[in-house]
């Protein structure tokens, strides 16, 4: 094995276990983004994918850790609904920053299939790759039955821990004799190095857990897997979840001490109005989703045109509450803020906005006030 293959590189430095990364510039921790990879009004998906492949060319040179999709379906202003594919193309596009789901929804997809795809993703990009799982399915519960064929949604929930130790046997090829699926091997996969011929492959995609709750914060801590919390959508959840998986956690092969990060909801701009401005159009687009009306992410213009009724003022004012914007400064303090607060190992930002532009000059923002390379 090379010098180079000993090593998971991300951004030019080393994470040791594939894991941690290491905090840059004046960051107080390692940094790193969740695309949803949105669709605005008057764009299409096709930008959309490649605004996907800007931003993680840029947050690959500005040193941000790693850059993870996550899985949702039935959203016009989604377009992260097959996040391997994605992955795939990112691979193609970047050279060194982690790349990963955040998360894959593993109630939806046969855990053998989930092992093939991210075998071969790490084949694509060796020692670059995250599987983040989730037990959500991602969208409302027509879709998610028309995705299992089933609508046994809640059994699926439940069997999440089931599922997850039937994926984490297929990607190590590790089916006990006797066991229905011993000879059924996920390819590419640990069985090629058992082949005549074979050379056992260096890398294995990490497994996280994602959760909103206490759930997968739990099962995280007791299986000694990495953690990543949903603070961006669910913020009065995050220090108790966090606090769960830390009392929960016992040392794995993964991981000898707790890692977690947390989902952060985040957008700077050279002025405070117009980063308000661009928050809005996240905003109306998340009051249509919850009131069963989802579309395309709104333009400002759009947003700045809506007369929100009462009830609508009210879920504004509480979601804003918790998206960190404002100049590359205040956005800078809140951040800091909230790493403090959380005890958080890293921190993956998210950016709420209608178009691309916005979304890429605040990342450079950010890398700016934090001093990131550049």
């Amino acid at each position: 094995m090379s010098g180079e293959d000993e090593e998971i590189r991300a951004g030019g430095e080393t994470a040791a276990d594939g894991i941690r990364g290491t905090a840059r510039g004046t960051a107080p921790v390692p940094l790193s983004v969740l695309d949803l990879v949105t669709v605005g009004a008057g764009s299409t998906a096709s930008r959309a994918v490649r605004t996907a492949v800007d931003i993680a060319r840029t947050a690959e040179r500005r040193g941000f850790h790693r850059y993870w999709v996550a899985e949702h379906h039935s959203m016009p202003g989604v377009a992260s609904s097959s996040p391997a594919v994605l992955l795939a193309h990112l691979a193609a596009h970047t050279e060194r920053i982690r790349l990963g789901s955040g998360g894959v929804m593993l109630p939806n997809h046969a855990p053998l299939v989930i092992a093939e795809q991210f075998g071969t993703l790490e084949a694509m990009a060796p020692g670059r790759i995250d599987l983040g799982l989730g037990r959500a399915p991602g969208t409302d519960g027509a879709t998610a039955a028309a995705l299992r064929r089933t609508d046994r949604l809640h059994e699926g929930a439940d069997e999440f821990p089931q599922q997850l130790a039937e994926l984490t046997r297929f990607l190590d090829d590790s089916f006990p004799d006797g066991h229905p699926y011993a000879k059924i091997h996920a390819v590419p996969g640990p069985v090629q190095a058992t082949s005549p011929g074979g050379v056992q492959d260096p890398h294995r995609p990490p497994l996280w857990l994602l959760g909103s709750s206490g759930f997968s914060a739990r099962l995280a801590g007791t299986l000694g897997l990495p953690f990543a919390f949903a603070h961006h959508f669910s913020a009065a959840n995050t220090l108790p979840a966090l606090d769960l998986y830390r009392a929960s956690f016992r040392p794995s092969e993964a991981l000898a001490e707790p890692y977690a990060l947390i989902g952060v909801a985040a957008l700077a701009a050279e002025a405070e109005q117009e980063a308000r401005r661009q928050v809005m159009t996240g905003a109306l687009s998340m009051v249509r989703l919850r009131t069963g009306r989802p579309g395309l992410v709104p333009s400002p213009e759009e947003a700045e045109a809506y007369r929100f009724n009462e009830w609508e003022r009210g879920f504004v004012d509480s979601w804003l509450g918790n998206v960190i914007h404002g100049t590359p400064d205040a956005v800078r303090q809140g951040l800091d803020d909230l790493a403090k607060r959380t005890g958080a190992d890293e921190l993956m930002i998210t950016a709420n906005a209608h178009g691309g532009p916005a979304r890429l000059r605040s990342y450079e923002l950010i890398a700016d006030a934090y001093g990131l390379p550049g």
